[in-house]
């Protein structure tokens, strides 16, 4: 369980970094324009300016949803949140989920207008990491807690008197 925890407290740092870190990069499909960096905050600055209810959709699902599973499930990995809250913090996960998918939409979509240039950066393979480890610790979490330390470090079982040692 203490991998779990190091590897989910690293996760809380790598988040961050992702949302600031270069998703695309994107321009006129014309060799003198130059491409423009477009991250996750950058993304959700220029949606605020143009549809206020959908950027605060977008905002949840991309930063307020993931970061609080992977807080919750600190809290839950250091016991200070009951494990209870396990169930909760694995729907949080499937909504977490819905920012790739999101992403390859506006990929696509953009894509196939056929005047702009699209390519991915290093950011999109780091929130694409982060967003599956954040689930990959949940589901971990939840089978470290629900079944134990594996056998061998778990204290031996005690040999009753009369059954044979093998």
């Amino acid at each position: 369980m203490a991998g779990l925890k190091f590897a989910n407290l690293g996760l809380l740092l790598l988040m961050p970094l992702a949302w600031f870190a270069p998703l695309l990069r994107a321009g006129y499909a014309l060799p003198l324009f130059g491409l423009k960096d477009i991250t996750v905050i950058s993304g959700l600055q220029s949606l605020w300016g143009t549809d206020a209810a959908f950027a605060l959709v977008v905002t949840a699902i991309a930063i307020f949803i993931p970061y609080t599973k992977a807080l919750g499930l600190t809290l839950v990995q250091f016991r200070l949140l009951s494990d209870r809250a396990l169930p909760a913090l694995h729907v949080l996960g499937k909504l977490a989920m819905a920012e790739v998918f999101l992403l390859a939409l506006y990929i696509v979509l953009v894509k196939g207008i056929g005047h702009v240039r699209i390519e991915t950066a290093w950011g999109l393979w780091l929130l694409t990491f982060c967003i599956l480890a954040n689930a990959a610790l949940g589901a971990l979490t939840h089978r470290a807690l629900r079944y134990g330390p594996p056998r061998e470090a778990r204290a031996p079982l005690p040999h009753r008197s009369g059954w044979a040692k093998r």
